[in-house]
């Protein structure tokens, strides 16, 4: 569904990311885990189009799309949660949830949508009416969430979803994001919480300055002794 080939980006004379090759099939869910300035943000951003490639490719349904315009690949379909959660603070759940119906894929599709949203997360039916920003870090990550499947994602990108959320509400967002993945939406997790992003994951792959170290089956990621000593602390 999604591939990148042999992706190198630059900030200027700052190489972040190094030929990095991976694919995610349909409805998988995939893990790209680093640590900080790993480059997995810049792979997002990448593939979204907030940033552009120095070199090899990047398709989507066997199509290139990194000489594309962001909002062309949003309604192909690619959808991402940055890190940081990012709602509109002094906007209700409501509204936020509407702004993320926009563009044309998903406008004629807003209220089925909505409604949809409102099952995986209740919370945000009960305090549609609520501004953002009065909301807790938990309730807003659920919101940004919403707002990205209002979309109508084909596949979600979520950058750091559980990062500054207390365990009881990182259990409950990565069994919604489960859910999910159950109804037919590809995930890519971008994720420092190595163990849950695994455990709910087919594949992974590890970035480290740029490149990607290891690759594999989720289950097998767990078990290497490179990856549990530098990320697992074992």
């Amino acid at each position: 569904m999604l591939e990148v080939k042999k992706v190198n980006l630059a900030y200027g004379q700052m190489q972040v990311l190094k030929e990095v090759s991976l694919q995610v099939r349909e409805r998988e869910i995939v893990s790209l885990i680093g640590a900080n300035s790993a480059g997995k943000s810049s792979m997002l951003n990448a593939i979204s189009g907030l940033v552009p490639i120095s070199g090899g490719e990047i398709l989507f349904e066997r199509k290139r799309i990194d000489s594309l315009p962001s909002h062309e690949i949003i309604e192909k379909g690619i959808i991402q949660v940055p890190e940081g959660r990012r709602i509109f603070p002094f906007m209700t759940v409501r509204e936020n949830l509407e702004m993320g119906s926009y563009n044309r894929r998903a406008r004629e599709k807003s209220q089925e949508s909505m409604q949809r949203v409102y099952e995986l997360f209740p919370r945000l039916a009960e305090r549609k009416n609520q501004l953002g920003e009065s909301m807790s870090g938990g309730e807003q990550q659920m919101l940004a969430v919403g707002r990205a499947l209002m979309a109508g994602p084909k596949i979600l990108m979520l950058d750091e979803p559980s990062l500054g959320l207390a365990p009881i509400v990182v259990e409950m967002i990565f069994q919604v994001l489960q859910e999910v993945n159950r109804r037919g939406v590809t995930l890519l997790l971008v994720e420092q919480n190595v163990k849950e992003s695994l455990d709910v994951s087919s594949r992974g792959y590890v970035l480290e300055n740029g490149r990607v170290v290891l690759e594999g089956a989720a289950r097998d990621l767990l078990e290497n002794a490179h990856l549990k000593k530098a990320y697992l602390g074992l």
